[in-house]
């Protein structure tokens, strides 16, 4: 594609850019420098955009890539390192790491209500819990993927249902 005729579909988009841009950031100023980044990023990458394709759309899908590395390396930066002799904190997050008594109660209660459920929604619901990925629980219980979701998916619709109250 031409230079200016990318430069000019990408001027006419800049409006459309920034409402897709204030509903990932909810903030004018952060918007406004996702617009600005992902401009660059797109008139940089010039190169990789097919002719005859959804300019819109790849213009979009750059936006939304760009806030969600921002996303992820804003939360990696939060995390904390111990430099100290002892290394206590053992380069933990920012939390404090000591569970508050109410906390553990609330832990307590959703494992019993998880232990409530019939084996083909406890199963898959303790094991992503516990942090096994769709694909490891699908493989171990020797069932498809999408079932496997979909039992995640109702497992956690009935304990949002009977923890309403809690909430």
């Amino acid at each position: 594609m031409e230079n200016n005729k990318l430069h000019d579909k990408l001027v006419k988009l800049q409006e459309n850019m920034l409402n897709f841009a204030y509903s990932l950031t909810s903030d004018k100023d952060r918007a406004r420098d996702l617009l600005q980044e992902t401009s660059l990023r797109v008139l940089d990458n010039e190169s990789k955009f097919i002719d005859n394709s959804n300019f819109k759309g790849w213009v979009l899908t750059v936006m939304r890539n760009i806030f969600i590395n921002n996303y992820r390396r804003m939360a990696r930066s939060k995390e904390m390192f111990d430099n100290s002799d002892n290394l206590y904190q053992l380069n933990k997050s920012g939390d404090s790491g000591h569970e508050m008594p109410e906390s553990a109660l609330n832990t307590k209660e959703i494992v019993r209500i998880i232990n409530t459920f019939p084996d083909e929604y406890r199963l898959p619901i303790s094991r992503h819990i516990a942090g096994y990925k769709y694909a490891e629980i699908a493989k171990q219980l020797n069932l498809p993927l999408g079932t496997v979701k979909s039992r995640i998916f109702i497992a956690r619709s009935r304990l949002q249902k009977i923890l309403k109250d809690y909430i």
